[in-house]
Order: C-alpha cells, then sequence, then structure tokens
C-alpha cells in the first residue's frame, strides 16, 4: 500500500527519534492511547484488533475520520486509509533502525473535492500535523525509553 502518488496533497516528513524501536513502535500502534501522547488527537479507539483489514476511530483537528488498515509490517511499516468530509487520505509510516536511532517516516496523501478546493491550505494543515504529530512520538518515545 502506498499513497496516491497523484493527488493535489502530499507530505512527506521524517525524523530520527533516539529511543528504542520497540518503544516508538508501541506508541504509534497503541491507538487508544494517541490522546494521552499526541494532544491534537482528540479522540481515538481500536473498533477490533489492529491488523490488516482492522479499523479506528479517531478525531483531529475536528476531523472524525474512520481508518482502515492496508498493510501492517511489525517494527517496520503500517498504513491505513479512510475518508474524512470528502477528503480521502492514505497514510504510511515506517520505521527503520540505523546506528543514529530509529529513522521514521511519514507519508500522506489527501484527494478529494475539498482538497481541490483549497490545495494549497490543506497542503499547510497536512504539513502543520504531521510536524506535530513526529514531534509529539520523538518526544514520547525519548522520554520514556
Amino acid at each position: 500500500m502506498d499513497i496516491d502518488r497523484s493527488a493535489p496533497v502530499i507530505v512527506e516528513l521524517a525524523t530520527i527519534v533516539d529511543a528504542p524501536l520497540e518503544t516508538i513502535w508501541e506508541l504509534h500502534t497503541a491507538v487508544d492511547e494517541w490522546t494521552v501522547w499526541h494532544p491534537e488527537i482528540t479522540r481515538a479507539r481500536l473498533t477490533g484488533p489492529l491488523a490488516v483489514g482492522g479499523s479506528f476511530e479517531w478525531e483531529t483537528a475536528g476531523l472524525a475520520i474512520t481508518s482502515v488498515v492496508g498493510e501492517l509490517e511489525p517494527l517496520r511499516r503500517i498504513a491505513w486509509s479512510g475518508p474524512a468530509h470528502g477528503i480521502d487520505g492514505v497514510h504510511v509510516w515506517t520505521f527503520e533502525q540505523n546506528t543514529d536511532g530509529v529513522a521514521v517516516h511519514t507519508a500522506e496523501s489527501w484527494a478529494g473535492e475539498p482538497v481541490l478546493a483549497d490545495p494549497t491550505g490543506l497542503q499547510a494543515a497536512l504539513t502543520a500535523s504531521l510536524t506535530a504529530w513526529l514531534a509529539a512520538l520523538k518526544a514520547t518515545a525519548e522520554s520514556i525509553r
């Protein structure tokens, strides 16, 4: 599963986290706990097991989203998709241990009528959102390592 490379809004960001890969993975995949460490996520709940085909409901920036897991490789990669208010989003996260720590890469695409109506504004909004998510994940993982 990959993001929609033809979407009008695409954001790709990465950071290095100085914490064990297992810690980062656990934080990131414990969906029900996202609200504890990520201040921009106001609601998050798995509706079944975290597995391909499984789903979770969450809310960020006033957007209520139901995401479906499309790919799951433990300690390496997770991808999900789901519509939110006319926006079709695809989000891919990868995690790779290297000599500097764990490289965490996130890529997300947005398509749909609302995106076509304001691609510049939504590009900025998604960039800010993913920047905050990476920062929160990094800060939390590094504080508990």
